[in-house]
């Protein structure tokens, strides 16, 4: 498979696929996260100059974070990380496993939410839905790496989602979003086929948009899933 089958064609086969909260919490439960990378993100590992552009001192978001070790990344540069999870198993894991000590507290505008943060003060996890988020008024952020959100997000939620990621923008954002190209009609997700054109319509309106790379990403695990390709595309997203 080249790299110019970039786009395949069954783009509506997914749009009414749903994962509940309850899904989403069951896989930390049952172990089903092989959607954590021990490692972190070698292609943001790669790009990390690209999309940090020197500055110090940046807030940034990690939509549906899970324990990505990224955060570690960037709160060690001095950085201001604030993430989204719906597993409170996740949060703790990624303080446990990054020997980070923290505090927790309910979240008086979410019912049931509630923020865990790092005693640095550098890192706070909040553990609801991100689509009760913005009642918790986190602030805007320069950057958002997002990896694992935008494809796990049920397809009939983009325009919510996009709306959400749109509105916790600064000035002069940069928007780091990764998102994987195979065939839809063999796996139905998640993570879920968006392709550049979803993509465009969410975002293009407001940002200008830049694929840095596409890397061949088939796995072993990709190929139980019964796919024969699988592309990882990072793109860039500045404002307009």
């Amino acid at each position: 498979m080249s790299l110019d089958m970039k786009e395949h064609p069954d783009t509506e086969v997914q749009k009414n696929r749903v994962l509940t909260l309850e899904d989403w919490k069951d896989k930390w439960v049952t172990r089903h996260i092989s959607f954590h990378q021990e490692q972190g993100h070698q292609l943001l590992k790669k790009h990390l100059d690209t999309f940090l552009k020197g500055q110090s001192g940046l807030r940034v978001f990690f939509p549906l974070c899970g324990k990505a070790v990224e955060m570690k990344w960037f709160s060690d540069r001095g950085h201001t990380v604030v993430g989204v999870e719906i597993s409170e198993i996740g949060i703790r894991e990624f303080f446990a496993e990054q020997n980070l000590s923290y505090t927790e507290e309910p979240l008086a505008e979410i019912a049931g939410a509630k923020v865990f943060k790092s005693s640095s003060g550098s890192i706070s996890l909040y553990c609801c839905s991100i689509f009760d988020l913005p009642r918790a008024n986190i602030g805007k952020f320069d950057r958002i790496w997002d990896r694992g959100a935008l494809v796990a997000i049920n397809p009939g939620d983009h325009d919510r989602y996009a709306d959400i990621i749109l509105s916790l923008l600064r000035k002069e954002f940069q928007y780091l979003v990764a998102v994987l190209s195979y065939d839809p009609t063999k796996h139905t997700g998640p993570p879920f086929y968006v392709p550049s054109a979803e993509l465009k319509r969410l975002f293009g309106t407001k940002c200008s948009m830049q694929c840095l790379e596409e890397v061949d990403a088939l796995e072993e695990k990709h190929k139980a899933w019964g796919l024969d390709y699988l592309f990882e595309k990072l793109y860039l997203l500045t404002e307009k």
